[in-house]
């Protein structure tokens, strides 16, 4: 620690009953809170002093939409700004420029400004159906990272290590298996750690795959003789299929800008197993009632009916309880009519499957290429909802799948 940094905020303030209970709803559903202690330190402070702490989310507009799989860092954002303190929603318009490197394999192909520009176009106004636009601070982080310029980039670098960067679990693996790492890669790191000396930040959120860059920010920061940032690392979530990670390249993803009966629907897909992941990181339900229900589900009551206050809880957050009760009846409207009393039942394995390829192997259509057709077409239809997406992967389960008007199938997908 440098001469000038500030000591820890540890507990030089009571810690109070409201200290205590910011710091359960800090923990909630995260995967790591690192130092707790200083973190505890620093709500105590700011309790004793009436000055909020400043909490920063950089997200890179690598793509024109949010997924509800990074709401569960901006729900955490949400619950910290009703606490009292300042949030900050940064938009890595520079960064997106190098492009992250965290968990890849190989070198990310970096964004055009033109790409950045129109993704970050988009990015706040979905942010802002989590996040209080009222009580957000919007920042870009070209605003100190153009400044820099060429000679404070290498005044940067000058504080921090190779070796340290190495460290990376994912620089390691390339590095020993002879992939290559781009010098820009390595200064990603270091741009992502700048902002956090940049917005003087006490805390930063994060995915569990963002934890390496969350520490070099604290990490600088005490190297510029600041108090260190505390990190909070969120869990990524599962998609559809229950497996990987939601992605939109994955077809496994429900967009918090799709239409209210298509999130509902999707939301209805997932598993029951998964359902309580969801739950854990998506519902604002208190953890004792959720556990009371899951108590319920495992003596006897239908899962289902805990998969629909899910489904109207989050489909209500991002269109409004009136669309949520209309998506509802439309899915039970749709799953009880139309389809005839006897219809072909086929087991399939190789769950996640995409569309194309289920209903080629369930006798509805003689190709995937003819599948593709028909989804384009709007002929094709999942337990009564109209597939559009082509990258579409169904998870393990049982579905109504319709092509066109007469062909019915029951896959049982495991």
């Amino acid at each position: 620690m440098s001469e000038n940094t500030r000591a820890p905020a540890r507990a030089a303030h009571p810690v109070t009953d409201r200290v205590l209970e910011a710091l359960e709803i800090s923990r909630r559903g995260c995967d790591e809170l690192l130092p707790e202690a200083d973190w505890l330190g620093k709500l105590a402070r700011s309790e004793a002093t009436g000055v909020p702490l400043r909490i920063k989310l950089g997200l890179d507009p690598t793509a024109p939409d949010i997924h509800i799989g990074h709401t569960v860092v901006l729900n955490k954002m949400r619950q910290l700004q009703d606490l009292g303190h300042t949030v900050i929603f940064l938009i890595g318009d520079f960064t997106s420029l190098i492009g992250d490197p965290s968990g890849r394999n190989t070198t990310r192909p970096p964004l055009t400004r033109e790409q950045i520009d129109a993704n970050a176009q988009t990015y706040y106004r979905q942010a802002s159906l989590v996040l209080d636009p009222a009580r957000t601070e919007i920042r870009y982080n070209s605003e100190w990272s153009d400044a820099l310029g060429t000679r404070g980039l290498i005044q940067l670098s000058a504080r921090y290590t190779l070796a340290r960067l190495l460290e990376r679990d994912d620089f390691t693996r390339r590095f020993r298996a002879g992939s290559p790492i781009s010098v820009h890669e390595l200064l990603y790191p270091l741009m992502q750690g700048y902002d956090s000396v940049a917005l003087r930040a006490d805390l930063e959120l994060g995915g569990t795959d963002q934890k390496f860059n969350l520490l070099v920010g604290r990490a600088l920061q005490s190297e510029y003789g600041q108090e260190p940032q505390c990190i909070l690392t969120m869990p990524l979530l599962e998609g559809l299929d229950g497996v990987e990670k939601m992605s939109k390249s994955k077809g496994n993803y429900i967009g918090i800008s799709e239409p209210a009966p298509t999130m509902f629907a999707k939301l209805m897909s997932i598993s029951d197993v998964l359902m309580w992941r969801y739950f854990e990181l998506l519902s604002f339900r208190p953890l004792a009632e959720i556990g009371r229900l899951r108590a319920e589900v495992d003596g006897g009551r239908n899962p289902k009916d805990a998969k629909l206050l899910l489904a109207r809880e989050i489909t209500a957050r991002f269109h409004g309880a009136g669309a949520a009760a209309a998506a509802d009846e439309d899915f039970h409207r749709r799953a009880a009519g139309g389809v005839p009393d006897e219809i072909p039942e086929v087991a399939l394995g190789g769950a996640p499957l995409p569309i194309g390829a289920l209903l080629k192997q369930a006798g509805l259509v003689p190709s995937t290429s003819e599948a593709m057709r028909m989804v384009d077409q709007g002929g094709v239809r999942v337990d009564g909802v109209a597939v559009s997406d082509r990258a579409l992967k169904l998870p393990p389960g049982t579905f109504v799948v319709q092509v066109g008007k007469r062909k019915f199938a029951r896959v049982i997908l495991g």
